[in-house]
């Protein structure tokens, strides 16, 4: 039996409970909390009754107990760390983060801000605790892209790495060259549908997908990078008349990250792409295609955010962990 905290019960920590409990996982929640309450129980947190009261719009549990006190006093396998994404400091994610591995316990996290920030530091103290720090939600929600670069393709050199890392972005270009609608027609239907945040700043400026790249180039393609290293251009002054020229041509226009590791090269930009292109995704979906020696150029395309697709990506880093892990280690 693996026993887990879960940090944050908000979309994500409530999707990764209800999967829990839907597939009936050998997993037990021994530490549980949102923003403003918390719960401990070595015996095992009823989840349902949790996942009741926060949609009731209640607290997950008491008011006196602090996601601090979670990742200190609970007694568990794994800290999940799902809080809100901070990629100024990182905090308070990377607080607990820190915190765990140094009680020597294995790290589960979707927060993109400490793993952004703090990889290099962080990936030394869990060597040093000898645990594991899983990272795969950070970074296009259900594709498993971190396993399947680190995992199925070791031993190849990956050369090129491009894709459509964010769904707000490829919903509003979609819409754009679908009905012709303005940037702030598409967006303000974006909105609505919940795809964007009232301030959508962070995704249509191409700062979310450069820190997935920041993050893919630091941990997979060990390039030591920081968030100012991405040369980063926007979709927010794109018009109907761009996308027009694109259609002209037989062409779309997406929101395009892309690393080349020999040149040092992190760029988002809006590109001009061929229609049949595999990276040519519609709505919200990711698409990433990553260039190797060995296996030549493989694309993988998937849902790239959603709670049960980020709980997938959690489940699965959980499971990793589950069948390498000695109990009581």
């Amino acid at each position: 039996m693996m026993r887990i905290a879960i940090l944050g019960f908000g979309s994500v920590g409530r999707g990764i409970a209800r999967a829990i409990l839907a597939k009936n996982l050998d997993i037990t929640v021994t530490g549980l909390a949102d923003s403003k309450s918390g719960i401990i129980d070595a015996g095992g947190i009823d989840l349902a009754a949790a996942l009741a009261r926060k949609e009731n719009g209640g607290a997950c549990g008491n008011a006196g107990v602090s996601p601090a006190d979670v990742v200190a006093k609970a007694d568990y396998d794994v800290l999940v760390e799902v809080t809100p994404t901070n990629v100024e400091d990182g905090e308070p994610a990377l607080g607990h983060i820190r915190a765990a591995l140094r009680r020597r316990k294995h790290v589960v996290t979707s927060n993109k801000g400490p793993i952004a920030l703090a990889y290099p530091e962080l990936r030394a103290l869990a060597e040093e605790s000898g645990v594991f720090l899983k990272y795969e939600a950070t970074v296009c929600g259900a594709i498993p892209l971190i396993h399947a670069m680190q995992e199925g393709l070791a031993g190849n050199t990956i050369s090129r790495l491009y894709g459509v890392f964010n769904g707000t972005c490829n919903y509003i270009l979609t819409r754009m060259a679908a009905e012709g609608l303005t940037y702030d027609q598409a967006l303000a239907e974006a909105r609505e549908l919940g795809y964007a945040e009232a301030d959508p700043t962070y995704d249509v400026e191409g700062i979310d997908a450069a820190i997935k790249l920041v993050i893919l180039a630091n941990t997979v393609l060990d390039m030591r990078t920081v968030l100012d290293d991405v040369e980063r251009t926007g979709i927010s002054l794109l018009t109907p008349d761009a996308l027009q020229l694109a259609e002209d041509q037989d062409c779309t226009i997406r929101l395009i990250g892309e690393i080349v590791p020999e040149a040092g090269v992190l760029r988002v930009s809006p590109r001009i792409i061929e229609k049949d292109h595999p990276l040519v995704v519609e709505g919200t979906l990711n698409a990433v295609t990553v260039g190797t020696d060995l296996a030549g150029d493989l694309t993988f395309i998937g849902k790239g955010a959603g709670s049960t697709e980020t709980a997938s990506a959690v489940i699965g880093d959980l499971l990793y962990i589950q069948s390498r892990h000695v109990q009581g280690s």
